[in-house]
Formats: structure tokens, C-alpha cells, sequence
């Protein structure tokens, strides 16, 4: 290792040339101690090897729609409608983002948590969801509704 000093009173340059120094292994200047992240958020698809069917802690969604009934496993870090579109469903959509009402359904059994969508508390107390923003939490049975059903409600609660 060279150093060289400059000496504020002159522009003299001093260079010295010292030994090496000796790399000695796992003298680390930060704690090794790791501590686990926490447990990830539902809407993180952490799911990397693409076997849904194995997962087992999926739910069975029955999706009403037209007077047919389809049944899908969707797992809680994914939503009804992503898992919907991905077998080929057709359900009305448009922002997958819970602010444009395109995809509603009314929640006849189960829970889902949808708290990123934009619908107001009361109007998801009666029951009501958005497809794009419903992460099941248990077994659900969900039946598609026109979006003029939603619309009216969701304008009638906001006027309260």
C-alpha cells in the first residue's frame, strides 16, 4: 500500500510504501444476525413454481354467472377475477384496479378481502365486492352482477 502525505506548509510530497496488509477471512464489519422478513402480503404472487392445483392452502371459489356455475381454486395472493380470466372465463372488467365498478359481484358465501378497491364500507357490508380487488379468505360463492346494481348503490350510499 503506498501512502502519500502533503505537507500543508510546502509542496513537499513524502511517499512511503507500507507492507501489504494481511486478508484474513469473516472479519465482517456488520451483524450477521438475520432476522426473517415478515410474512409477506396477500397480493405479493410469491408462488414461483406455477403449481397451483398442488397449493393446498387454495380456496374453492363457485362463480354464478349467466345461470351456470364454475368452480375455481384460488389461492389468497391472487384475485377471483385474475384466477377467472386465467381459465378462460369471460367476466366483465376494465381496470383491475377496484376504481371503475366493471366487474361486481355480490358475495353470497365466504369472505374476501378487497380493502385496495374503492367501494364503500357499507356497500361491501351488504355483500357486495369487486372481482379485480377480492382476495378470497375462505371458501366463497360469488354471483357476477350487472354493474348498473353496483353503480346505483354505491351512488345511494354516497349521498348519505
Amino acid at each position: 500500500m503506498t501512502t502519500t502525505t502533503i505537507s500543508p506548509s510546502s509542496t513537499t510530497f513524502h511517499t512511503t510504501t507500507s507492507p501489504p496488509l494481511p486478508i484474513t477471512p469473516n472479519h465482517h464489519h456488520f451483524p450477521t444476525t438475520l432476522h426473517p422478513f415478515p410474512y409477506p402480503p396477500h397480493h405479493l404472487n410469491l408462488n414461483l413454481n406455477h403449481h397451483h392445483h398442488t397449493t393446498t392452502c387454495s380456496y374453492k371459489i363457485s362463480i354464478q354467472q349467466d345461470n351456470q356455475t364454475t368452480e375455481l381454486e384460488v389461492n389468497p395472493d391472487e384475485t377471483i377475477l385474475e384466477k377467472a380470466l386465467e381459465t378462460g372465463m369471460s367476466i366483465p372488467h376494465d381496470c383491475k384496479l377496484g376504481v371503475c365498478m366493471t366487474c361486481p359481484a355480490k358475495l353470497l358465501a365466504g369472505s374476501v378481502d378487497q380493502t385496495e378497491g374503492m367501494l364503500s364500507d357499507d356497500v361491501v357490508e351488504r355483500g357486495y365486492s369487486l372481482l379485480c380487488v377480492s382476495y378470497p379468505k375462505s371458501d366463497c360463492v360469488v354471483k357476477i352482477i350487472p354493474e348498473e346494481e353496483l353503480l346505483s348503490l354505491q351512488l345511494a350510499t354516497a349521498d348519505d
